[in-house]
């Protein structure tokens, strides 16, 4: 489960500004602006473990294609194509078509496809379809006619596959979703019946049903093509592996071979008790100081919720600031038993619960360019409550956001008023890294599922609901004496900025990202809608928060953060009363009321105000680059890094370098 940055406001206050000999920002196109990161300390790791990195970061970047195919059936095919138009073009660049066109090829890098990596829209193009096929048709390499008849409509034509992910009530969310997760003519009915007939409800440790296969009809019946070296996406699994066993020469004891074996044994059968082994394994792994996510995780891009985008980060552990997140994790128990949830869906002992904040080496799958700043693994319920968790906060990256923010006039234009917006400067970068630290650690290790309930039974609320749920179990602990208590914060009115910069995004500034007339889809985006607009209305009789004008703009005003912090408290109890007891009814009511939908008179001045600020709704980062050093008889003795690349000649290299299904 993972957590992602909220907001393009400057965080202030805790860092100094961007380094002069350090450029943050590498490229801005249409909604988004790409940035670089730094990965501090790898200079003083050990030849050995900068070695292990290496090997893993290639594991890592050789599962790109995966991610690609399953986001959209042609996804590869489009990119072979547009990237061969764009590499071989030897007309004028600054022609409009081929202008066009290279805003059209950083937007499907960036999508890992041909829909947008966050409202999973369909990227349509400006170029002139005539002269694109002309293009093509010029170089050896081009489609046959007939792929072109095909690809053609797929890239051009706005009805054909529009939206990636679809979340709208009442529609088959399958037959209605371009992803490639589903073979053609599978309804949603047959794949809920079909996971529901495997399932074994007495079964207290279930496998993750549908984490790493396509379900697909074969003479009419429905199956599935598992993902596995000798399956489906066979030729990137066994690179994937290759890299891995390379990996494990180098690991820093027993226990990281040990994780590695059973997740290259997971990849060669696909077996999914298998990976809850290697879960297992990769959870009661603390002492380590690498680490590195490697898999079919986070379910976001499934409408149903099930089956796991791939996805990679290689991190190692950033020693100072990791005692923030050891207090937390150590205090678990208490946090636990002091939850404003009934006492009923409260774990009777909190296991395993453990936390750092890491140091990205590199970012891959699901998670490039866009990128989490958060995550908490393993998603399986039964073993969160047998084995624990793993709770990471992503402080280069979060930091690298904090950096490019300065003084990009976010505060001026939306916080209501100086001592507001002071506040924000003062301590919002360290309230937001304990709301990534508390959502990620303790949020989605909290509660418990009642005895026989089916843990999908939230079906395609079930994203949404877990966030909320993380969400406001760190807003509440936010203010709570406690962390002043443990040292985390220094200020008892610190809390406050978090709070605000919260519902100020809940209720207006994320709709920047949202075209006029549209709903609100992506999970994170509706649970944070869902929260602020609840305490909105359940707090009007006592004015806690407020919309107010000033000079014809709209604000958000809190009059009562201690009334604020009862309705957090309040909504959690019903949040976890949904899952403990598979309500999806109300789950259900609570996400088409407060989460969908969008006031457009709001969302206009919204996107009127934000136009002026020349702020990119979305960010993402480039990898650095990692070279070998050889030694005379080319043998590879160690690693460098370095932060030069651009954007895409970095996709192209990835495209070109790392290339393993499709032609």
């Amino acid at each position: 489960m993972a957590a992602f940055a909220i907001t393009s406001c400057s965080s202030g206050g805790a860092k100094d500004a961007p380094a002069a000999d350090f450029d943050y920002t590498v490229d801005r196109f249409a909604d988004i602006e790409v940035l670089r990161y730094k990965v501090p300390g790898f200079e003083d790791l050990t030849p050995s473990q900068r070695l292990y990195i290496y090997y893993l970061t290639e594991a890592a970047i050789a599962g790109r294609d995966i991610l690609w195919d399953q986001n959209g059936k042609y996804n590869l095919a489009i990119r072979d194509l547009v990237e061969n138009v764009y590499t071989n073009y030897s007309g004028d660049r600054d022609d409009s078509n081929f202008k066009a066109l290279e805003l059209y090829l950083k937007q499907i890098e960036f999508g890992n496809g041909i829909h947008h990596h966050y409202s999973t829209d369909k990227f349509i193009p400006k170029f002139d379809r005539e002269w694109f096929a002309a293009q093509a048709a010029a170089h050896p390499s081009a489609p046959s006619a007939e792929e072109m008849d095909t690809l053609l409509p797929v890239i051009f034509d706005p009805s054909v596959m529009t939206k990636r992910v679809n979340q709208a009530e009442g529609q088959d969310l399958i037959l209605t979703s371009a992803n490639n997760l589903y073979g053609g003519g599978v309804t949603q009915a047959e794949v809920e019946n079909y996971y529901n007939a495997l399932k074994d409800t007495t079964d207290l440790t279930p496998v993750s049903w549908g984490l790493n296969a396509r379900v697909v009809k074969e003479n009419g019946k429905v199956v599935e093509q598992v993902y596995k070296a000798d399956g489906l996406y066979g030729p990137a699994i066994s690179r994937i592996i290759e890299n891995l066993e390379k990996a494990a020469e180098y690991a820093e004891n027993d226990s990281q071979k040990a994780i590695i074996a059973k997740l290259v044994e997971f990849y060669r059968t696909g077996d999914l008790k298998k990976f809850d082994e290697y879960s297992i394994a990769w959870t009661e792994d603390t002492a380590s100081r690498i680490d590195f996510i490697n898999g079919f995780i986070e379910s976001y891009g499934d409408p149903l919720g099930m089956t796991g985008a791939w996805e990679s980060i290689v991190n190692f552990k950033n020693e100072e600031a990791s005692e923030r997140t050891h207090t937390i994790a150590s205090n678990a128990k208490w946090f636990e038993a002091n939850s404003p949830v009934d006492p009923r869906f409260r774990k009777d002992d909190v296991k395993g619960v453990s936390a750092k904040v890491i140091t990205a080496a590199i970012l891959a799958g699901d998670a490039y360019p866009a990128t989490p700043i958060g995550i908490n693994l393993p998603n399986a319920n039964w073993i969160r409550a047998a084995h624990g968790s793993k709770s990471v906060t992503i402080e280069n990256i979060t930091e690298a956001y904090d950096q490019a923010s300065h003084g990009n006039g976010f505060n001026e234009e939306f916080v209501i008023d100086e001592a507001t917006g002071k506040l924000l400067d003062d301590y919002l970068f360290i309230t937001d890294n304990l709301h990534t630290d508390l959502h990620e650690c303790l949020g989605h290790a909290s509660g418990r599922l009642l005895p026989g309930v089916d843990p999908d039974a939230l079906k395609a609320h079930g994203s949404t609901l877990e966030e909320t749920r993380a969400d406001l179990f760190a807003l509440y602990y936010l203010a709570d004496p406690k962390l002043l208590e443990l040292g985390l914060l220094d200020n008892p009115e610190a809390y406050k900025a978090e709070y605000y910069k919260y519902l100020l995004n809940g209720l207006m500034t994320q709709l920047v990202r949202i075209e006029p007339g549209k709903d609100v889809e992506e999970a994170h985006m509706r649970n944070r809608q869902l929260i602020s607009k609840w305490v909105l209305e359940k707090g009007a009789p006592d004015n806690v928060v407020e919309l107010v004008k000033r000079d014809g703009k709209t604000f958000v005003k809190i009059n009562d953060y201690e009334k604020l912090r009862a309705l957090f408290a309040q909504l959690l109890g019903e949040i976890q009363r949904i899952k403990s007891e598979g309500d999806y009814a109300a789950g259900a009511a609570l996400v088409e009321n407060y989460a969908v939908k969008v006031d457009p008179e709001l969302h206009k001045e919204v996107l009127d105000r934000y136009s002026h600020l020349d702020i990119a709704p979305y960010r993402g980062f480039v990898n650095p680059v990692y070279t070998p050093v050889k030694d005379k008889d080319g043998n590879i003795t160690d690693v460098t890094v370095s932060y030069e690349e651009e954007y895409l000649p970095q996709m192209l290299r990835y495209s070109k370098e790392y290339r393993t299904l499709g032609k």
